[in-house]
C-alpha cells in the first residue's frame, strides 16, 4: 500500500500524505516512504522545491502508537527534511497534533487554511514533545510553546501564524501559496540551497547538540507507566487515570 502519492506540475513536486484509516498518523512504514521519496526529490535536479500535504481532515495525528517509528527513525526524518537543498513547503487544511507539528516545523515555508487547528497533545498521554523539539525549539516563540506544550489546548492558524509554526494562512490555501511557489519556480537552484543553509543553520545546531539526549528521552517516556495508561486510555476513548 501506498502511503505518500507524488505529482509533479512546473518543477514543484507534491508529497501527499495519504494514510486516511490513521488520519495519517507517522507509522514506521510512512516515515519510511516519505524519507525515500524526498531522497528522490534531492537527486532530481527537475525538482526545484517539495511541498508536503495531506489527503483527508488532518494532516498528522502525530506518532502511530499502534505502530511507531523508532525515536531515531523520526528524528532522521526530521533532519532529512532541514537539510534538504531544496525548500520544502508545508499546505495544510487539517488537523496537526504531536508529532505531525514536528514535521511542520521542519518544513521552510508552511501555510494553512481556517480548517486547520494544532495541538501539542503528548502530556495528555503521559509523554513529553522531545524530538520534535529539535526543529520547534529554535523556530517558535518560547512563551507560547510553554503555554501550549503544557497544556495540551487545541489553537488556530492565526495562532499558529502569530507564534511562528506558520509561515502564512489564508481562505484559500492554494492561493496563498500561488506567489510562494512561483518566487521558489523563479530561483536559481543553488542559491535556494544555499540561502536555505544560511536559514537553518541554527536548526541544525540544535540537532547535533541535543538529538542524542532528546531521542533518548523519547524511548524512555514512550516505555514509563503512565504512557501506557495514556496510550491505552487514548485508544479506549477514555480518560487516564490521572485526570482529577
Amino acid at each position: 500500500m501506498t502511503l505518500i502519492v507524488r505529482t509533479r506540475a512546473r518543477g514543484v513536486e507534491t508529497l501527499t500524505l495519504d494514510s486516511p484509516h490513521n488520519r495519517n498518523a507517522l507509522s514506521a512504514a510512512l516515515v519510511r516512504e516519505l524519507a525515500d521519496a524526498l531522497t528522490d526529490c534531492a537527486k532530481d535536479a527537475d525538482v526545484r522545491a517539495i511541498v508536503l500535504t495531506h489527503t483527508g481532515n488532518t494532516f498528522s495525528a502525530g506518532a502511530d502508537l499502534r505502530d511507531p517509528p523508532p525515536p531515531d527513525g523520526l528524528v532522521a526524518l526530521l533532519r532529512q527534511i532541514v537539510e534538504l537543498p531544496k525548500p520544502v513547503v508545508a499546505r495544510v487544511t487539517g488537523h496537526v497534533r504531536a508529532g505531525g507539528l514536528g514535521l511542520l516545523a521542519a518544513c521552510d515555508i508552511s501555510a494553512a487554511s481556517p480548517q486547520a487547528t494544532f495541538a501539542f497533545t503528548e502530556v495528555h498521554i503521559g509523554v513529553a514533545p522531545a524530538v520534535i523539539s529539535l526543529p520547534l525549539l529554535p523556530r517558535t516563540d518560547p512563551r507560547a510553546l510553554a503555554r501550549y506544550y503544557l497544556t495540551g489546548e487545541r489553537f488556530t492558524a492565526p495562532e499558529a501564524a502569530r507564534i511562528g509554526l506558520l509561515t502564512t494562512h489564508g481562505d484559500d490555501v492554494d492561493e496563498t501559496l500561488t506567489p510562494v511557489l512561483d518566487g521558489l519556480r523563479r530561483a536559481s537552484p543553488q542559491a535556494l540551497a544555499e540561502t536555505k543553509a544560511l536559514l537553518t543553520a541554527k536548526v541544525l545546531e540544535t540537532f547535533d547538540r541535543d538529538a542524542a539526549d532528546l531521542t533518548a528521552l523519547s524511548a524512555r517516556l514512550f516505555s514509563c507507566a503512565q504512557a501506557r495508561e495514556g496510550m491505552t486510555a487514548f485508544l479506549e476513548r477514555r480518560d487516564p487515570e490521572w485526570v482529577v
